[in-house]
């Protein structure tokens, strides 16, 4: 077992068992979702760069998940594509345990950062008159680090387990990445341990983050319900409801993946959730708070009148 542990050098990626026509067909529209997502993220980046109105801790939480959605799509996307061109392309053991180590660390960061919104959500809601005191540059830092920080430990500690266990049958991982579960079944070893600690990962890093979220804005909607006049309401709403959409699409697909019985879904509808997963939240992300937000769309403006005028000069 040993010995065959130590020759395994690529896996290979399986993808979507589709036509070869249709499979061109989903490289197109896969490589124009890709450069969306790209496009939308980084737009936001500048955005977020370029207007000092958007110089405030909420912008400075959203250019950070901006940035985790197209790191997020930069790891999987490009070798879906590669994938759908050339089904038979093998991907390094190496490389596939780089991939499913970034993955889940983007994964665990976004979680973190979608708790930070909220706590800066409520702050501004619930403790305006304190925000600037209790929202301070120094505060707002440290949240991002923590953010960011935390999200590795748990991956690597995924990711040790998984170098530890041998790979003796084919090395064919039926994903179009390199996902973590996928991998685990390609073990021809006990795998109850990494089992046990995927289950509690996901307690820790899907259901703890949530519930928090979830506090938060039930302390939100009960001082929102308690402004007397109904323009205050639905201002003090529309800060908070394009955060809501990107919670709710984010932690609802990461509870079907790893929280629902894996009976119910199919490995192929398994491939498609991690889709949208990984792939359609990071472009649908931009388009919810630029489409949604006046502050975005207001800043766009004035970015591309400044553009406007100086090519005129």
């Amino acid at each position: 077992m040993e010995k065959n542990q130590t020759v395994v050098t690529e896996f290979i990626l399986l993808g979507f068992c589709l036509s070869p026509r249709i499979q061109m067909l989903l490289f197109g529209l896969f490589s124009l979702f890709y450069v969306c997502t790209l496009l939308g993220n980084g737009v936001i980046l500048g955005l977020i760069l370029l207007d000092p109105r958007l110089h405030t801790p909420m912008y400075f939480f959203l250019s950070h998940l901006a940035f985790v959605d197209i790191t997020y799509a930069c790891n999987t996307v490009p070798q879906m594509l590669v994938n759908l061109l050339n089904p038979a392309k093998p991907i390094s053991y190496a490389g596939c345990m780089t991939q499913t180590f970034l993955f889940m660390t983007f994964a665990h960061t976004e979680c973190l950062l979608l708790v930070v919104m909220s706590y800066d959500r409520y702050v501004a809601i619930c403790h305006p008159l304190r925000y600037s005191v209790i929202m301070s540059w120094r505060v707002c830092t440290v949240l991002v680090v923590a953010a960011w920080t935390c999200g590795s430990p748990l991956a690597l500690l995924h990711i040790s387990l998984i170098l530890r266990l041998p790979f003796c049958g084919p090395h064919r991982i039926n994903h179009f990445f390199c996902e973590l579960l996928s991998v685990i079944k390609l073990a021809c070893a006990d795998t109850r341990l990494n089992q046990t600690l995927i289950r509690a990962g996901a307690v820790f890093i899907v259901v703890v983050p949530l519930c928090l979220v979830l506090v938060s804005y039930s302390r939100i909607l009960a001082t929102i319900l308690r402004i007397q006049s109904e323009k205050g309401r639905k201002k003090a709403f529309s800060t908070c409801s394009s955060h809501l959409c990107v919670v709710g699409l984010f932690f609802g697909s990461a509870i079907v993946m790893y929280m629902a019985p894996k009976s119910r879904h199919p490995e192929e509808q398994q491939k498609i959730l991690f889709l949208f997963y990984s792939f359609f939240n990071p472009m649908l992300n931009p388009l919810i708070y630029s489409l949604r937000n006046t502050e975005v769309k207001g800043a766009l403006r004035r970015v591309l009148s400044r553009e406007s005028s100086s090519q005129l000069v």
